[in-house]
């Protein structure tokens, strides 16, 4: 369910690009770990960021998207 939240989320921000729509996102236990390569610092604190707002704490998010130069 968490999952599908950030899922849907991540998808309606047209701004983001086509990596950051296909980021992995994996839940367990209410914490959420992103992976994956995005263009840019801000569309990686953007999907982060929504993360954050599913679970209710950015605490409860590992990001470990990378940014591809």
């Amino acid at each position: 369910m968490i999952t599908k939240k950030i899922r849907q989320a991540i998808i309606a921000d047209k701004s983001l690009s086509m990596y950051g729509h296909n980021i992995k996102i994996i839940t367990l236990n209410g914490s959420v770990t992103l992976k994956g390569p995005v263009h840019s610092e801000d569309e990686k604190q953007s999907i982060a960021a929504k993360a954050a707002e599913v679970v209710g704490s950015p605490d409860k998010v590992t990001n470990q998207i990378t940014v591809k130069q």
